[in-house]
């Protein structure tokens, strides 16, 4: 194997950019997640909604066991009952927002604040970025049947309320 001493990566098989890009990666997952609970707990205080949010909930020691845990975070609303159920839906489904800001720089509209670094980077950065704004299938139970968590606590509210 023969190594060119101008380009010091050209007998490795794995560049420096490919390196890079898996360390953009998991840092954006990271901050992703975050940025993803974060969404939800935006609209329901925005909503007057009480809610609490746990990192690593169930975590178990160790590196292995932190990434092995699911999930790594969880909001948790607590409604009274009384809430319109669109607030917990718009909730549910706010990490979709995540995605608007990869498709505004991807078309053009304003200029990326990555375009410094290099091609793969900036695709691993966009690709974990776009995977946290995914709404996870809690997210979508949420969504679609919130009004029934609502009667569900409105009436244990209005049996609790009789009991007294």
């Amino acid at each position: 194997m023969e190594v060119a001493l101008d380009r010091p990566m050209s007998g490795i098989g794995i560049g420096l950019d490919v390196v890079l890009a898996g360390v953009a990666l998991v840092l954006t997952v990271g901050l992703g997640l975050v940025a993803h609970e974060w969404t939800h707990a935006l609209v329901l205080w925005s909503g007057r909604i009480e809610f609490t949010i746990s990192f690593l909930p169930g975590r178990t020691g160790g590196v292995a066991g932190v990434l092995a845990s699911c999930p790594w975070a969880v909001v948790r609303p607590r409604p009274d009952g009384t809430e319109p159920p669109w607030v917990l839906r718009v909730a549910a489904l706010a990490p979709l927002s995540l995605a608007l800001p990869i498709f505004v720089f991807g078309f053009g509209v304003a200029p990326a604040p990555v375009a410094l670094v290099d091609a793969p980077v900036r695709a691993a950065i966009a690709i974990g970025w776009l995977a946290c704004a995914i709404p996870s299938p809690q997210d979508f139970s949420v969504a679609f049947y919130a009004h029934r968590v609502l009667e569900t606590k409105a009436a244990t509210a209005e049996s609790v309320s009789r009991a007294k």
